[in-house]
C-alpha cells in the first residue's frame, strides 16, 4: 500500500468509523454468537498473496463484526466502562501513525514530557497531592504490580531486587475481600506467594474494617510475620465499595506499612471537587492509580499511577545498559524506569486529546450526568417493592436483585436472577453483567458509557420490566 491508496483507504476507514458510531445502537451489544463460530469462518492459512483492502473490510464488516461486543454502545451497562470518544480515537490514530517507542526522553522528548504534563494536569484537577509525581502505565494491574514491587524493595533495602527472597519469607499484603483479583494476581507475581495475602472484612457498604485490619496485622507481627503493604480500594469492582483511606493511611504509619490506594473506575469522579472526600488522607499513603480509560472518554491502555516516593520507584526498576546511557539522562524522565516495560507507547498524546477537546467542566458535565442517571434509576428500583438494592450507590454503580414477593430462597433467588441477566443479555438491546454478595446473584448495572442518555436507561427499564413479566 502506497500513500496514495493509504490516503484513499484511510478516507474510507474514517467514514466506515463515523458510520459505525451514527448506527452503533442498531447493533446487538452482547455479541451473539456461539463460541468457534468466527474462528471456522476464518481461512485455514495466511494469505500467500496481496488482497485488496476492499476485500479486508469486507470481510471485517461480514465475519469479525458479528462478534464484536460494542462496548461503545450507550445501552452497554456490563462492567466498567471501557470508554473511548472521537478526540481519542483521533489521538490514538496519531500515535499509531508516528509510531514511536518512547522508553527514554531521548527517543521522543515531546512524548516523555507530554506524559509529565498531563500527569501534572490530572493530579491538579483530581485532589491529588501536589508533591507527588505521575505516570501512565498500561492497567492498573500493572500499577498496583509495581507497587508491591516498591514495598518490596523499600522494606528490604532493595536487596531482593539483588538477591532474591530468602527461604521462608513471611512478608504479608492486605487488601480487603472485595478488592480486585489484579491484587492477588500481583502478589503471586512479585513473589510472595497466594498464602501471603490477608483478605480483611467489610463493613454493610462493602468497605473494608480499619479495626479488623489493625487486629489482622497485630496478630501477623505476634506471629512473626513482616506487614509489608496494605492495598485499600476506591470503588471495588462488585460492590464499589470506597475504604476510608484516612483511616487505613493512619493504621499503616503506626505499624510502617506501605499503603497503596486503588480507584481504577471510582478515581475518575474525584475530577468532580464534590466527590473528592473518597480520597481524604491519600497524602499519608504511598501510591495511587485511576484509569482515565475506563470512564474519561480515552482509548484503553491509559493509566495514571502516582507515587510520593519517586526515587523508590525508579529505583526498584532502573537497569542502565550501555545501548541506553544519554547525556541528559541526569535531566529528565526516562519513563522506562518508573515500571515494568522498556517499549512504551504515547499514552499521553490521546489523553491530551481528550482534555483539551472536552475541557475540564465538558469532563465533569458528562460525569454528573451519568452519576445523575445512576441515581435516578437505583430510585427508581427503591420505589418498585419488586426488587433489592444490595450495596449503596456512591456514584454509577447500581447492585441489585429481583426479589418477587413471595419468593425467598437463597438458591431460587440466585437462579431467577441468573436468568434474568442471560435473557436481557439475549435481546442484544442491552449488556449487564453480575457479581456475588453475601451469597446473593447480583446484577451490576454501570451508567458511564461515553454517550449515554436517560432514555437509553428507560430504554433499560423497559426491557427489565418485559423480561421479568415472562419469568
Amino acid at each position: 500500500m502506497d500513500s496514495e491508496e493509504f490516503r484513499k483507504n484511510g478516507y474510507k476507514l474514517i467514514d466506515w468509523i463515523t458510520d459505525y458510531y451514527q448506527h452503533i445502537e442498531e447493533y446487538p451489544v452482547k455479541a451473539q454468537v456461539k463460541p468457534g463460530v468466527i474462528y471456522q469462518a476464518l481461512p485455514e492459512n495466511a494469505p500467500e498473496n496481496h488482497e485488496d483492502f476492499d476485500a479486508i473490510l469486507a470481510d471485517f464488516d461480514n465475519t469479525l463484526l458479528e462478534g464484536m461486543t460494542h462496548w461503545q454502545s450507550p445501552s452497554f451497562f456490563a462492567y466498567f466502562n471501557a470508554n473511548t470518544s472521537f478526540p481519542s480515537i483521533l489521538g490514538e490514530l496519531l500515535t499509531s501513525a508516528i509510531g514511536a517507542q518512547c522508553m527514554i526522553w531521548e527517543t521522543s522528548p515531546a512524548a516523555a514530557e507530554l506524559e509529565e504534563k498531563v500527569c501534572e494536569w490530572m493530579k491538579k484537577a483530581c485532589g491529588i497531592p501536589d508533591a507527588w509525581d505521575g505516570v501512565i502505565q498500561d492497567t492498573a494491574s500493572t500499577a498496583t504490580l509495581c507497587a508491591l514491587l516498591m514495598a518490596r524493595e523499600k522494606h528490604s533495602n532493595f536487596m531482593i531486587n539483588k538477591y532474591g527472597f530468602l527461604a521462608g519469607s513471611k512478608y504479608i499484603i492486605y487488601c480487603s475481600s472485595e478488592a480486585h483479583s489484579s491484587i492477588e494476581k500481583g502478589v503471586k507475581i512479585a513473589g510472595f506467594g497466594s498464602d501471603q495475602i490477608r483478605k480483611i472484612r467489610v463493613d454493610s457498604k462493602f468497605a473494608m474494617m480499619p479495626e479488623v485490619l489493625n487486629k489482622q496485622i497485630v496478630d501477623d507481627l505476634n506471629a512473626g510475620f513482616v506487614p509489608l503493604c496494605v492495598v485499600s480500594a476506591i470503588g471495588t469492582t462488585g460492590s464499589h465499595g470506597i475504604d476510608t483511606i484516612h483511616e487505613i493511611s493512619k493504621i499503616c504509619k503506626r505499624y510502617a506499612i506501605f499503603h497503596h490506594v486503588d480507584a481504577a473506575h471510582a478515581g475518575n469522579a474525584t475530577i468532580l471537587p464534590e466527590f473528592q472526600w473518597m480520597i481524604d488522607g491519600l497524602d499519608a499513603a504511598d501510591s495511587y492509580v485511576f484509569n482515565p480509560h475506563k470512564w474519561m472518554f480515552t482509548n484503553f491502555d491509559c493509566s495514571l499511577f502516582y507515587t510520593k516516593d519517586k526515587q523508590a520507584l525508579i529505583k526498584t526498576f532502573d537497569i542502565l545498559p550501555e545501548y541506553l546511557k544519554t547525556d541528559v539522562d541526569s535531566k529528565v524522565n526516562n519513563y522506562r524506569d518508573w515500571g515494568i516495560q522498556l517499549g512504551r507507547r504515547f499514552r499521553a498524546l490521546k489523553l491530551w486529546f481528550v482534555l483539551r477537546s472536552y475541557g475540564l467542566e465538558g469532563i465533569r458535565t458528562k460525569f454528573r450526568l451519568h452519576i445523575s442517571l445512576a441515581q435516578e434509576f437505583a430510585a427508581r428500583l427503591r420505589k418498585d417493592g419488586r426488587f433489592e438494592l444490595l450495596a449503596p450507590v456512591p456514584l454509577n454503580l447500581i447492585c441489585f436483585r429481583y426479589k418477587p414477593v413471595g419468593v425467598e430462597s437463597l438458591d431460587q433467588l440466585n437462579e431467577l436472577n441468573k436468568l434474568l441477566e442471560q435473557k436481557i443479555n439475549e435481546t442484544g438491546k442491552a449488556y449487564i453483567t453480575h457479581t456475588k454478595l453475601l451469597g446473593k446473584y447480583t446484577l451490576r448495572m454501570c451508567i458511564g458509557q461515553t454517550n449515554v442518555e436517560k432514555r437509553h436507561v428507560d430504554a433499560f427499564w423497559e426491557l427489565l420490566e418485559a423480561k421479568i413479566s415472562k419469568l
